[in-house]
């Protein structure tokens, strides 16, 4: 092979170029290819670095490689892997000279690292790639393509922060392509990097979006819907996530999900147990169980007032959620009792909750704070007062579309009273919806026979 390469660079210019790529060819093709990827390390070493071949025969030789590589002219993938990362660690030292071959070798590179399932190496090797050279000029449409990728690859290891970074670039260039297939990956990128930022209502509402799309294949409509589901449950409860969640629950997909029993309990306010959280919680992703710490301030008005209640009484030590699910589920569980009681104590709250009586009340006050629990606190009697909400806008979130019902008040006289007969009404609007629905399917008279 030295030989050969040696009588070549004394070669004319006009020769030189058809003898190398005629040797390159061969040692392609040759059938013993135990010594294949040592023999090209060998030719690209000779035309890149020796100064008689000249940049332009070495362009040749590389582009060639490169074409011959995509086609799987070598079979096996791990000798290809290894052609390819020999020949990249060659060109290095003097890439300005080799750019546009060096970038086609970077997408083949991460190509096979992507099959091999090492998601940050392939990401790395595309970050190498030049997208701002003055050499080359790269539409805006395609760097767009090469950030997506990076976004997408980098997520799959759990990479956060940097996909982060790669998909600010991204969204700078997202209003520059037409092209359907781009601006589903764009958006589905953006779903995802919400997801991870812990934006799970804007998540949810994204993946739901997404579900919709008929472009998209039927499965990973499934996924996104159920990606949905996850994001709106772990959604700081409240108004917001009321919407989401009837929305969701509304839709007759969501029904062959596996967490659909736990979607439905929070649609209709009811009391989460331990052994459903623990179902859901198999089927969350590691940054979905992220764990999060308390300011200094949240964990001194948890234990403020615990001091005052009787000793040797049974209260839990819990000072507050210690994972995104878990707080999301005793949030949800403090709303879901507001629907229960008039009034509660903090130690009831707390027992409740499984928390000490002041992390109850600290919970509470937050919520109520940020206007995602309508009530008051009285301190004097350590009670939690819970008031109701828009009784219109409470019945348009009921199943069945309850909201359509005329529901008249009357002046009774007292606040509580009032919440009573709604509370009634409200009841025999659901009995009467059930008994028409069982009158619909004619099964009214199998049940009285």
């Amino acid at each position: 092979m030295d030989q050969t390469l040696a009588q070549y660079a004394s070669l004319g210019q006009k020769d030189k170029a058809p003898a190398y790529l005629s040797l390159l060819q061969e040692t392609l093709s040759h059938p013993d290819q135990s010594r294949l990827a040592a023999d090209i390390h060998t030719i690209v070493d000779h035309v890149v670095n020796n100064d008689s071949v000249g940049p332009v025969v070495g362009r040749q030789v590389l582009a060639d490689l490169a074409k011959a590589l995509g086609a799987a002219a070598i079979k096996d993938s791990a000798i290809r892997r290894q052609v390819v990362e020999d020949t990249l660690a060659v060109v290095q030292p003097r890439l300005v000279s080799y750019e546009e071959q060096v970038n086609v070798l970077r997408f083949q590179l991460a190509d096979l690292l992507e099959a091999e399932e090492e998601w940050s190496d392939a990401a790395r090797v595309l970050m190498g790639i030049s997208l701002e050279s003055g050499q080359r000029s790269v539409s805006d449409e395609e760097k767009l393509r090469v950030y997506i990728r990076i976004v997408r690859l980098l997520l799959e290891d759990e990479d956060s922060t940097q996909a982060d970074s790669y998909y600010n670039r991204a969204a700078l260039l997202a209003h520059t392509t037409t092209d359907k297939e781009t601006q589903l990956a764009f958006k589905l990128c953006q779903a995802r990097i919400m997801d991870y930022n812990r934006r799970f209502l804007e998540a949810a509402q994204r993946y739901n979006e997404l579900s919709w799309v008929a472009d998209i294949d039927e499965e990973e409509r499934k996924q996104m819907l159920s990606a949905a589901v996850t994001c709106a449950v772990l959604t700081p409860a409240g108004p917001n996530r009321s919407r989401v969640l009837a929305s969701l629950c509304r839709d007759e997909r969501t029904a062959d999900l596996p967490t659909y029993n736990i979607l439905s309990k929070m649609f209709l306010d009811r009391i989460l147990r331990p052994a459903e959280i623990h179902e859901f919680e198999g089927t969350l992703k590691t940054h979905q169980l992220a764990k999060i710490n308390m300011s200094s301030n949240d964990r001194l008005a948890s234990i403020a007032d615990d001091d005052d209640d009787d000793e040797g009484a049974s209260i839990s030590k819990r000072k507050g959620p210690s994972t995104v699910l878990d707080r999301a589920v005793l949030e949800h569980n403090l709303l879901a009792s507001s629907r229960i009681y008039n009034n509660i104590t903090f130690r009831g709250l707390g027992a409740l909750l499984d928390l000490t009586p002041g992390a109850a009340e600290t919970m509470a006050r937050k919520m109520i704070e940020q206007g995602r629990l309508k009530g008051f606190i009285d301190q004097v009697d350590r009670l939690i007062w819970f008031e109701t909400g828009n009784e219109d806008e409470e019945a348009q979130n009921k199943a069945g579309g309850l909201g359509d019902v005329e529901q008249e008040t009357e002046d009774t006289g007292a606040a509580f009273t009032k919440r009573w007969d709604m509370q009634i009404r409200m009841t025999a609007a659901e009995v009467e919806s059930i008994v028409q629905h069982l009158s619909n399917k004619s099964l009214l008279g199998a049940v009285t026979a």
